[in-house]
């Protein structure tokens, strides 16, 4: 065998063990893979830049890699994400039983948020499970009560070139983001009135762990046709009342 087949086969293995690392951790920094695989930090970093290349990987403001689309694509999500799912699903299955709306969970995904689970409503008329999508998390209501979480360097981090598909700068998108935020923390719940689907309305609140950090969303959708704004508020309380239990299934 060459140096060059060596080489690449020692590469090879190298990716499939950051594989392996992120599927056991869920999440990984440049100094893990160096210190796991006994490397160096530039070539830890090599290895992660070509998995992102690649959406194995996403990274965040925070220069943490998550798995990326195709990671999760292939069944290959990490076993947190497996308990988080398994954890909070009776808490969807309760949100539909007093909402009778369909409720998701999803998670902030690099600037977008991604659909883990579903409890879909029962009715004729209903909003379909968006479980494994990946959208953008500033036009829908799951996504804007995560984002609301961040703080301010990672928000401008995450927008640094702008909010895609917002008109304007990059500073003025950011800025009509940030006032759009705002409101949602104030009342501790954010909406999608027909954004990211016409005749779609959506509910979505944040959900914490018990140091306060907000980890994933709970939504409500539902067809805009039976969703008034009074409605819209009740669905409110309703989800805040739940997620408020949410720290005490993590102890």
């Amino acid at each position: 065998m060459s140096n060059d087949q060596r080489t690449a086969g020692s590469r090879a293995d190298n990716v499939l063990r950051v594989l392996v690392l992120l599927s056991e951790r869920g999440k990984l920094r440049v100094v893990d893979v160096a210190e796991e695989l006994g490397v160096a930090r530039s070539t830890a970093h090599r290895l992660l830049t070509s998995l992102r290349g690649r959406n194995f990987v996403i990274q965040d403001a925070q220069h943490v890699y998550h798995a990326g689309p195709v990671f999760t694509k292939l069944g290959l999500s990490p076993t947190r994400t497996t308990e988080l799912v398994t954890t909070v699903h009776p808490l969807l299955e309760e949100a539909r039983a007093r909402t009778s709306e369909t409720c998701h969970l999803a998670v902030l995904e690099g600037y977008g948020v991604r659909f883990l689970d579903c409890a879909e409503s029962m009715r004729p008329l209903r909003v379909g499970s968006k479980v494994g999508m990946l959208l953008p998390a500033h036009n829908n209501s799951a996504g804007r009560a995560l984002l609301a979480e961040l703080p301010p360097p990672a928000f401008a981090a995450l927008y640094s070139r702008g909010v895609p598909g917002v008109p304007g700068s990059a500073r003025e998108s950011r800025a009509a983001l940030r006032r759009e935020l705002t409101g949602v923390r104030r009342r501790g719940y954010a909406t999608n009135f027909d954004e990211s689907e016409q005749g779609i309305t959506a509910i979505g609140v944040p959900l914490r762990d018990r140091t306060g950090r907000a980890f994933a969303a709970l939504a409500i959708v539902s067809p805009s046709i039976r969703s008034p704004r009074a409605k819209v508020t009740e669905y409110a309380r309703t989800l805040l009342d739940i997620a408020e239990r949410v720290p005490s299934l993590f102890d």
